[in-house]
């Protein structure tokens, strides 16, 4: 009881001890939250009608199509720039799809199962015949070898023990096939859209009429034009005339991604007087090693940093570096030129011309891959092949023993010349193109022997051994460190981008502008490797005056410093940044406006050719209504000139038609097809016309759509 009388006494203690536990407990969760949407919004890469895509999410996306192009392509890596398009053609898709699925949800449109089947069995879509499922006789795609895949497939990755290799290459495969097919059903869903679309472009009778008559009805005019070049006195913009205008035209500027000013200084790294010395003294010892009897001509090039490596094929001319090859002809076999400079690409050069030969351009060949468990054992079985090639068996029953195709291919010298050979490969190219047609050999490669034999050689062309040293004149870490530090001077000097403006040209730095940068832009100033300064101009920290950093950018070999002077994160574009073309409409609105007063009192074309400035009096014919006429006189094509002639009677003289040139003044002279009839013929010809106009109208939704989809793109913060 005491101690119950005890907690009585402190209850209002307790209470609040307890409120403050239970607060602390809910704030504590509050924050958990908080952080945990932070940092659930920073992962966000973009927003599609409110639903957002994270980084995980896009990067899954990325890696499947990277997967897609590197398996169809061959290749085993993407370059940053093909990396940045496969992310820009990721991203697109990404955001045309959501759109679309959107609009198709709410008009109930889909792609069901059962059509994708009779897709994939008609065999039609052009995508499928991109894939390796075709006949090899037609092209055409192959539904046949499709299950035969999918069955293969499922039998490999359900049963243990199978080889990693194959194992690989057949997930690779399906991956691709599921890729192809989401594609044809995204693909067919726009198509239904689209086909939704233009049938509300179904022409009636009298669009067929009005059409018609725009297209054939012409008319012959004597026509008078006062171009605005003839107005000399300055005409004044006032600042309301730039915002009237911008009002009127605002829908013009109308952006879907924040934008920013900047100001900014490039600083080129190139190499001292003394670099260049250091370079010319290495490229006349490494000339000096590729005349001796026993040069080695793989080991010297690769010494000498050559962007051109060595390889022991011959080549055309044209697989090498035009100023290489500019030189060929002129040395003789056995001798070489250099070093010389070529200012195009700033390289110092040594060319040595080992051998010319004329060899076949493209060669058509047949082989079967022998391998053994020994060498030896390789060799016996292709003896064995041989010996029943040389009675008569046919080559590809013999392909089809050791489980291959042995079709018939070409080669082509562009397939191989800008390619990185290991030595079999090119030892096989080698012995391609000196083999004679007709012939079969056999090929040593390794533990394995290659059974060719070539069909057919052609075009024969001009080829060079040659051993090129090309070295481009770079910079050394000195000269770097010493430019940095020149530039670091000035910018520690002068902070404001008024100090750094009114004394950099004196310093030997030039500041640049760029008005409308946009952030899904990925370089700044047109350079390379400049992330990290893209991320500072967006970001929503950066203030207008701002200095940045400087950034090392480029290949290494660039220095950026940039200035932020206007940030807009609107739906338009800044009266600021469009200044200069608002003032240019202005100032031809207010020159048409002076000519048209000028031609008022004006009643004939005989007055306006005597208005100082005028062209002569000019005859234009054939003028329709579809089709804006062009004037020489002025060089402009004139559409609101077109439609004032075909709504005039003949014999009738209009003035004060404002175009993009000049205002004018004409009289109709002249008129045919005025009241031409519609045949059948006529009339289906143009129907096919309107509804085609119609197609490509359609075709345009996409970016229609997507100004309401209030699209974000933060790909910026991330890439």
């Amino acid at each position: 009881m005491a101690t119950l009388q005890k907690i009585r006494s402190r209850g209002a203690l307790l209470i609040l001890f307890v409120g403050l536990a239970l607060f602390a407990f809910i704030a504590e969760e509050g924050v958990r939250s908080l952080s945990s949407s932070r940092a659930e919004s920073h992962q966000r890469i973009g927003e599609v009608f409110g639903e957002s895509i994270n980084i995980q999410e896009f990067n899954d996306l990325v890696d499947e199509y990277v997967d897609v192009v590197k398996f169809s392509s061959g290749s085993d890596n993407l370059t940053e720039e093909q990396m940045q398009q496969v992310r820009d053609q990721v991203w697109n898709t990404y955001v045309q799809n959501q759109v679309l699925e959107h609009e198709a949800k709410i008009l109930g449109l889909s792609v069901t199962d059962a059509e994708m089947q009779d897709i994939i069995k008609n065999g039609q879509n052009p995508m499928l015949a991109q894939t390796p499922f075709r006949n090899q006789q037609t092209g055409a795609f192959d539904i046949e070898q499709l299950n035969q895949f999918l069955t293969q497939y499922k039998t490999i990755k359900d049963q243990p023990g199978q080889p990693a290799e194959a194992l690989s290459y057949y997930t690779q495969l399906y991956n691709y096939w599921k890729f192809v097919e989401k594609n044809i059903r995204q693909q067919t869903l726009a198509n239904k859209y689209q086909a939704l679309l233009a049938k509300t472009f179904i022409p009636n009778p009298v669009s067929v009429q009005n059409f018609f008559k725009g297209m054939s009805a012409e008319k012959d005019v004597v026509l008078a034009a006062l171009p605005y070049s003839s107005i000399k006195e300055e005409v004044k913009v006032e600042d309301k005339d730039l915002k009237a205008k911008f009002n009127e035209m605002k829908e013009l500027f109308r952006i879907s991604d924040p934008m920013r000013d900047i100001k900014y200084i490039d600083v080129a790294v190139t190499a001292s007087k003394a670099d260049r010395d250091e370079i010319n003294k290495e490229m006349l010892e490494y000339a000096e090693q590729m005349q001796a009897p026993d040069a080695d001509f793989a080991n010297i090039i690769r010494k000498s940093g050559s962007t051109v490596g060595f390889n022991t094929l011959a080549v055309r001319a044209t697989a090498l570096p035009s100023d290489i090859a500019a030189q060929l002809d002129s040395i003789p076999v056995g001798t070489q030129k250099g070093p010389f400079l070529t200012a195009a690409d700033n390289t110092q050069n040594i060319v040595r011309v080992l051998g010319k030969t004329s060899l076949p351009d493209s060669v058509q060949f047949r082989q079967i891959a022998v391998s053994g468990a020994t060498e030896a054992d390789a060799q016996k079985t292709a003896d064995s092949i041989m010996t029943a090639l040389n009675a008569g068996v046919p080559f590809d029953s013999i392909a089809r023993k050791y489980n291959q195709t042995g079709e018939e291919t070409w080669l082509t010298s562009a397939q191989y010349e800008n390619a990185v050979l290991d030595e079999s490969n090119q030892k096989f190219v080698s012995q391609l193109s000196t083999q004679a047609a007709g012939t079969t050999a056999q090929l040593k490669l390794g533990n394995a022997v290659a059974i060719i034999r070539v069909l057919d050689r052609k075009h024969f062309v001009d080829k060079y051994n040659v051993a090129v040293v090309k070295r481009p004149i770079d910079f050394s870490n000195d000269t770097f460190n010493k430019t940095y530090n020149d530039f670091s001077q000035f910018v520690a000097t002068y902070k404001t981008i008024e100090e750094i403006e009114a004394n950099a040209v004196k310093s030997g730095y030039m500041v640049q502008e760029r008005q409308g940068l946009f952030s899904t832009e990925h370089n700044v100033a047109g350079l390379s490797s400049t992330r990290e300064a893209f991320r500072w101009i967006f970001n929503d920290d950066t203030k207008v005056g701002e200095v940045s950093d400087i950034y090392t950018v480029g290949n290494n070999d660039h220095l950026l410093l940039v200035m932020l002077t206007a940030k807009n994160n609107e739906q338009y574009r800044t009266l600021e940044s469009v200044k200069e073309y608002l003032q240019s409409e202005i100032e031809r609105d207010k020159k048409a406006a002076m000519l048209q007063e000028k031609m008022e009192a004006c009643n004939d074309l005989a007055a306006v050719a005597k208005v100082q400035g005028a062209l002569p009096v000019d005859t234009i014919k054939h003028v329709t209504f579809n089709a804006p006429v062009f004037l020489q006189s002025v060089g402009s094509s004139e559409p609101a000139l077109s439609g004032a002639i075909a709504k005039a009677a003949k014999g009738q003289f209009v003035k004060g038609i404002k175009g993009n040139a000049g205002v004018f003044a004409f009289q109709v002279t002249g008129e045919e097809n005025a009241n031409a009839e519609l045949d059948d013929i006529s009339k289906q010809n143009t129907k096919v016309q309107i509804i085609n106009q119609g197609i490509r109208a359609s075709s345009r939704y996409i970016a229609e759509l997507m100004e309401k989809a209030n699209v974000k793109d933060n790909r910026y913060i991330f890439y």
